[in-house]
This record gives structure tokens, sequence and C-alpha cells, in this order.
């Protein structure tokens, strides 16, 4: 069994400590890069305000590509 440890992704302007196995933090950042990079998309076409507005709306949009 691997050991977890915290991992520190900023999202947001917030600080968020994930813990997470050794040989998953590469994903891990590679996860939040790509939420990052969503979220400022949203928040840069100024039409939502609001850490949490931007947040939802960014999630809808993604899950929508899922599909």
């Amino acid at each position: 069994m691997s050991k977890t440890e915290p991992l520190t992704i900023k999202i947001l302007e917030k600080d968020y400590r994930i813990g997470c196995p050794e040989e998953e933090k590469q994903n891990l950042r590679a996860s939040a890069d790509l939420l990052i990079d969503k979220l400022n998309e949203t928040r840069q076409q100024g039409h939502v305000i609001g850490a949490e507005r931007i947040a939802i709306m960014t999630a809808l949009n993604m899950c929508h590509e899922l599909l």
C-alpha cells in the first residue's frame, strides 16, 4: 500500500490540500491544471461573476463535453 501525503493545489485563489498517493501526484496536478485552465476560460468570458458560479458553470460545461 502506498503512503498518502497531502498535495496543495490553488484553485480560484484558494488553497486545497488533497491527500494523494505519491504515484498519483502527477495525474492530480495535471487534472488540476486542466480544471484551472477551464475555470480561467469561463472567467475570461466575463458572463459569469463569482467564484462559486464560475466553478458550477465550468463543471457543467466539462460534463457536457464528456457527454
